[in-house]
């Protein structure tokens, strides 16, 4: 494995774990796989316009779905915290988007190695979130179906932005990524890494500082821009449905939003215009990112991605 002769122009993609569950279908395996391919497309694009890309996904479908399995199995199996169900998702997950990039590669002719490095990232162990559960996981429910596992299994539930019903878990804030030199390494010797799956596998400090395992899921778009200043990287890409950001969204007063500085994104984060649970998390994300020194980011859907890095599509957030 030779080090490139130049540093690579490296960017952060963040996936959303929706992407690998489209709106109507189940999430089987098939039908993940079919998505990592369709969501992928627009990277390809942007590593053949000479960008190296950091890719981390979301993981709320898939770990929502690993908790109910366990609750289902309680009394024949040993039960397996959530800490632990992040890491086998962050796997999992890493496998389907790693083997079908690869597979796109080779077909285009594209000689890049690409692996998945399990990552933990480190929170605070008095993080208040841990006591207030946030963070939305889990397929969508009605209202009834939600009330009734609130009820039955003591479940957290809310309304997830017009959507439908989900559980929520805590989700304390990342502070640092375990595994950012090997990450580094590896993007300066021209490999494409997956990495911080579902936000990372959240762990904290002993006092000898060795690290712990909390049962949490953090916020992957946090640990985007936490991950981006760690090996600095120079754009963020947030990828979501919506090919940009809009305000009043699902409103006849619908009003997207194509270029932004820092100070204009925070601003109208302050004044409430981003739904928690949603776009919210990516604004604040951006934020963090471009504070720690990124120089642009960028939120959109796969097919505007590469219009979006050459500023004619998407939301565009400057420092």
């Amino acid at each position: 494995m030779q080090k490139p002769t130049s540093p690579p122009r490296v960017a952060v993609i963040a996936i959303g774990g929706n992407a690998l569950v489209a709106k109507g279908q189940r999430g089987t395996i098939t039908e993940q796989f079919a998505n990592s391919r369709k969501m992928l497309r627009g990277i390809i694009d942007v590593i053949k316009a000479g960008f190296m890309p950091v890719i981390i996904h979301g993981n709320g479908p898939q770990v929502g779905s690993a908790m109910i399995r366990v609750d289902m199995a309680i009394d024949k199996v040993p039960e397996v915290p959530l800490g632990v169900l992040v890491a086998d998702t962050e796997g999992g997950m890493g496998y389907m988007i790693g083997q079908s990039l690869i597979n796109i590669l080779r077909r285009e002719g594209l000689p890049i190695p690409v692996t998945t490095v399990l990552t933990q990232v480190v929170v605070d162990r008095n993080d208040p979130s841990l006591e207030r559960p946030t963070k939305p996981v889990g397929p969508f429910y009605s209202e009834e179906e939600a009330s009734n596992y609130a009820r039955d299994r003591g479940w957290k539930m809310i309304e997830d932005a017009g959507r439908g019903w989900r559980r929520v878990v805590p989700s304390p804030v990342p502070l640092e990524i375990v595994e950012r030199e090997t990450i580094r390494l590896l993007i300066e010797h021209g490999v494409i890494v997956i990495a911080a799956g579902g936000g990372g596998i959240p762990v904290y400090l002993e006092s000898d500082n060795t690290l712990e395992g909390i049962d949490a899921v953090v916020d992957k778009d946090l640990t985007s821009a936490v991950l981006g200043q760690s090996i600095g990287a120079e754009f963020m890409a947030i990828l979501m449905g919506e090919p940009q950001v809009a305000l009043n969204f699902g409103t006849p007063n619908r009003k997207d939003l194509g270029a932004l500085s820092r100070n204009e994104a925070a601003a109208l984060l302050d004044q409430g215009e981003f739904a928690e649970g949603s776009m919210a998390p990516k604004i604040r994300a951006a934020i963090r990112f471009l504070d720690g020194g990124g120089r642009k980011v960028i939120i959109t859907n796969t097919d505007n991605l590469l219009d979006a890095f050459h500023d004619k599509a998407g939301t565009r957030i400057y420092a």
